[in-house]
């Protein structure tokens, strides 16, 4: 995604595209991430470090012209890089998130990409990894969403971190700012019980359970557990969905950044 913390970009929002240096474009809502591609002020983007670890190009998506031109753009990603499946993954679960859970925080790039997935032709999956990881929804919340969507037939089965996964994971997050993708791995590690994230504002509790990964069918997901997904479906733009979610009364992550950014306008 163009959108990065605020450690790393004190801009809120994702960066559009045309705000990108050193990528090749794809589509307007697509673009090729190289090692030196960079956002405004020369930041680089967790994919600009992937495309360093892997040797390869990374795709980068804007989420700001809304769910459909995101599918048209991760559609023509799959097409030039030839791919026949799409994976949207998100680390924690929060995006089966029904809106009111007390930690949610980082609802809204979440409800938009799932979203993309319905106007998507290319094959698409999603998938759930490090339940918990990401100190928003409880491991407790997340297995309740996936029983909703077990219920309407969309659970396709999980996957655990293999020995050898864990070492690839842990080479990328050694090159790649995160915390909760670092917490399933500590998980698959054999590690249990309360870790601090967010710099000790959030604890995740840490079990085999975090280093599984669920797939889930996107439509079946949308229809039963991802609420905010299906209530953004057909905005034309991210700060349409912002505004779907803020009359649903859902706090979302552009409302923290704008608030933690002095001098730029709400």
């Amino acid at each position: 995604m163009t959108w990065e913390r605020r450690p790393i970009d004190p801009l809120p929002g994702p960066r559009r595209l045309d705000e990108v240096v050193g990528a090749e474009p794809l589509h307007a809502a697509a673009a090729l991430a190289l090692p030196e591609t960079r956002g405004p002020g020369g930041f680089a983007f967790a994919e600009s470090h992937m495309a360093r670890v892997t040797g390869e190009p990374v795709v980068l998506a804007d989420p700001n012209p809304g769910p459909r031109a995101v599918a048209a753009g991760l559609d023509a990603a799959a097409a030039a890089l030839g791919c026949d499946l799409v994976a949207l993954v998100d680390v924690g679960g929060d995006v089966l998130g029904h809106g009111d859970e007390p930690g949610l925080a980082s609802p809204l790039c979440d409800a938009v990409m799932l979203a993309a997935s319905v106007h998507m032709t290319t094959p698409t999956v999603a998938a759930v990894f490090g339940t918990g990881c990401d100190g928003e929804l409880t491991p407790t919340e997340v297995l309740a969403r996936l029983s909703e969507v077990a219920a309407e037939g969309g659970l396709l089965g999980c996957w655990g971190v293999t020995p050898a996964d864990a070492d690839a994971l842990e080479a990328a997050i050694a090159e790649v700012p995160t915390e909760a993708s670092a917490q399933a791995v500590r998980a698959a590690r054999g590690a249990t019980g309360e870790a601090p994230i967010r710099e000790g504002r959030r604890t995740v509790p840490l079990s085999p359970v975090a280093a599984l990964t669920f797939f889930l069918e996107p439509a079946a997901t949308i229809r039963s557990a991802a609420r905010l997904a299906a209530a953004v479906v057909d905005c034309d733009s991210l700060e349409a969905a912002q505004g779907v979610l803020a009359a649903r009364g859902v706090r979302t992550e552009l409302d923290y950044e704008r608030e933690h950014a002095p001098g730029v306008p709400g």
